[in-house]
């Protein structure tokens, strides 16, 4: 596995940033003292465990939903900790190759490779590996074809992600969070060897919320994607379109989670548990949507509610999921 290096992907990022990047990166790269916990703690950070954690809420419920009972706890393990591999390393390389921007971005200023207490090399290797043996694990003690998902929503999150999508087109994660939605189907084929409709509903519950989970933070940091030509919505866009899109993404989302119902696959506790947290996003949406239309800027615009309530949705939808087989 080849990666090339940041300054080869053409893009956003004006040859002024990428030079300041550089100063900055050979600043904080100068030898410094870095103790064995610190560097422990470092490499940990590289696999981004806040975000994974998130993969693990939609992985798990799926293998219950899979099972219509307690799936094999052992099946369940293996299968967490390879798409915490996994996810790690995809996380790691996306580092590697965002470290340019990462040292320009005020929310990313601390990652390990810009202040120095993990070499590009280290973290390059350290990603490598880590894909190498999430797939290895995965193929050896779950099943090839939940390999082959992990490997593939690797490779989407640092190919057309990270190397493609991201500093070319404000549309970056709607395509790209793609690679987030893969954890679904790879808890159902983890049990079942197979795929069905009801990871594929839930990987376009996920595919659709992507976008308006993320884009109220990139509202709320325009200025450091700004700063380092990265073309998110917002930052190209004003509030009243990114807020309009939002509120498109949401409906489709919401519509798209009370699928699983009518498809035979839940009954009526998740569909319930599925209009109510449903219906509060919805209203979080349209709040945004006010805000923006009437022009609120700063701290008044609140769009950090709906980012926080969207990990507390997805955590409850979910959760209804795994839930859900033992009340029908």
């Amino acid at each position: 596995m080849c990666v090339t290096a940041v300054e080869s992907r053409p893009g956003g990022t004006s040859q002024a940033v990428k030079a300041l990047g550089e100063g900055v990166l050979g600043a904080s790269q100068s030898p410094v003292h870095r103790p064995f916990g610190a560097r422990v703690k470092a490499f940990v950070a590289l696999t981004k465990p806040r975000i994974i954690e998130l993969l693990l809420i939609t992985t798990v419920p799926v293998m219950f939903l899979a099972q219509q009972g307690v799936p094999d706890l052992k099946l369940v393990l293996l299968t967490c900790v390879g798409g915490y591999l996994s996810a790690g390393g995809a996380n790691a390389l996306n580092m590697y190759l965002d470290r340019d921007i990462d040292a320009l971005m005020d929310r990313t200023s601390q990652r390990p490779l810009v202040t120095g207490m993990v070499s590009p090399r280290e973290c390059l290797a350290f990603g490598i590996t880590l894909a190498v043996v999430s797939t290895l694990l995965f193929g050896l003690a779950v099943n090839w074809l939940s390999a082959w998902l992990s490997l593939g929503a690797l490779l989407f999150y640092v190919v057309v992600y990270t190397m493609i999508l991201k500093r070319r087109t404000s549309q970056n994660i709607v395509w790209g969070g793609i690679a987030g939605c893969l954890p679904v189907l790879i808890g159902w084929s983890s049990v079942t060897n197979s795929m069905s409709w009801a990871p594929i509903v839930l990987f376009l519950v996920m595919f659709f919320w992507t976008p308006p989970h993320y884009w109220p933070l990139s509202m709320k940091v325009r200025e450091d994607y700004a700063r380092v030509g990265v073309p998110m919505l917002p930052v190209v866009a004003s509030n009243k379109v990114v807020a309009k899109q939002i509120v498109i993404y949401s409906w489709v989302m919401v519509a798209v989670s009370l699928l699983l119902t009518p498809l035979g696959y839940t009954g009526w506790f998740y569909t319930a548990v599925a209009l109510l947290a449903g219906g509060f996003w919805l209203w979080e949406a349209h709040g945004l949507q006010n805000r923006a239309r009437a022009e609120v800027t700063g701290a008044k615009l609140k769009e950090m509610r709906l980012f926080h309530w969207s990990i507390t949705y997805v955590s409850i939808l979910f959760l209804a999921v795994a839930v859900d087989p033992f009340l029908r």
